[in-house]
């Protein structure tokens, strides 16, 4: 422009367009104005000192937007982690909990939906309170993982008359899965009863 080769206004505007596109971070700081002057024309732009000023107040803070009503600072604060918290509520119950919306046509089937969503829930919690206590590093969706994989098997032993033994164990946990039940103050039995009654050819042990 300073040389008179640029000369179209939409091409300037273009050109102009690119440079704030590159520069996005620092383009809103400026004012940019296209005037003619004696056939040509003239670039003149400006900084904005309130936007400066601005960016450099907030730099390196963490700022938040909301239309909460608060007196305080503090109280902002939590009716927003409040609102985190009941966000992560709805996202365990449909990732880590599986429990997704069904459409209910019964209002007894709606009642028993959402009590079984909050009972899911209320274990959540517990877990994750319990781990947090315990100090351990684990998640609740991370805990829940390996516990899952601990199984019983049944064992079962003919005898000579032909009735069956069956003995139900724990197979020896992996040193994560120890150190996780460590963690939360809890055991598995070696011995498992069975919850169902054995025929007439079965003994359980």
């Amino acid at each position: 422009m300073e040389k008179g080769q640029l000369k179209d206004r939409s091409k300037i505007e273009r050109r102009l367009g690119k440079i704030q596109e590159r520069y996005v971070q620092v383009a809103d700081l400026y004012e940019a104005d296209l005037h003619q002057v004696e056939g040509r024309w003239l670039l003149g732009w400006n900084l904005i000192e309130e936007r400066r000023a601005w960016r450099e107040a907030r730099e390196g803070a963490y700022l938040l937007r909301t239309n909460l009503q608060g007196a305080t600072v503090q109280e902002l604060w939590t009716k927003y982690i409040q609102l985190t918290e009941a966000e992560a509520a709805f996202r365990a119950l449909k990732s880590e909990l599986s429990i997704r919306p069904l459409f209910h046509q019964l209002e007894p089937r709606v009642k028993a939906h959402i009590l079984v969503a909050f009972l899911g829930y209320s274990l959540w919690v517990t877990l994750k309170h319990l781990l947090r206590r315990n100090h351990s590093d684990c998640s609740p969706a991370q805990a829940l993982a390996k516990l899952a994989a601990i199984h019983s098997a049944d064992i079962v032993l003919p005898t000579t008359d032909g009735r069956e033994i069956r003995l139900r164990r724990v197979p020896a946990l992996t040193a994560e899965q120890q150190r996780l039940l460590t963690e939360l103050n809890l055991s598995l039995p070696d011995h498992l009863n069975l919850n169902f009654e054995c025929s007439v050819d079965s003994a359980t042990a």
